[in-house]
């Protein structure tokens, strides 16, 4: 029996999908980049709900006067409609592929809507905290996420 035969882990396991080199486009993913493609996807969906509700002027929401970020309530809900199509979009192609390019875009753009939901607390300050919370979670889970699969001692 050689030494190599003998080691336990990846290094004297067969190739398998978890421990052969990734392509491209895919890879495994942590229960951490599962769960941030969740929120990627809850978050989207309550930031597109927000736009919708902006651009039809629901009366929920107070338009403060003076504000140093004035913006129309329409302009607003386009910006949070926008980002959480794109949001989802994103969290749909990680949950179901684990693709790169999603995770870099919903690190990118959980950041860009954490600081849109910040500029929007006077508006409804409620939702916009609970939203930024919700992509600040998105952000670690998909940093913490990628860590966890670079390190080839903790994949299964």
């Amino acid at each position: 029996m050689t030494a190599h035969s003998a080691r336990p882990g990846p290094a004297g396991a067969a190739p398998s999908a978890h421990h052969g080199a990734p392509s491209a486009h895919h890879g495994p993913v942590s229960g951490t980049t599962l769960f941030g493609a969740v929120l990627m996807l809850f978050g989207g969906v309550m930031a597109a709900l927000e736009g919708i509700a902006a651009i039809a002027r629901n009366s929920v929401f107070v338009v403060t006067r003076h504000y140093a970020f004035e913006f129309s309530l329409r302009g607003w809900g386009w910006v949070h409609l926008v980002l959480g199509v794109v949001l989802v979009v994103a969290g749909g192609a990680l949950f179901l592929g684990g693709a790169l390019w999603a995770r870099y875009l919903g690190v990118f753009v959980a950041s860009l809507g954490a600081i849109a939901n910040f500029l929007w607390v006077p508006y409804y300050p409620l939702w916009a905290t609970i939203l930024i919370a919700v992509n600040i979670l998105v952000v670690w889970a998909l940093c913490t996420g990628m860590h966890k699969e670079a390190d080839p001692a903790r994949t299964p």
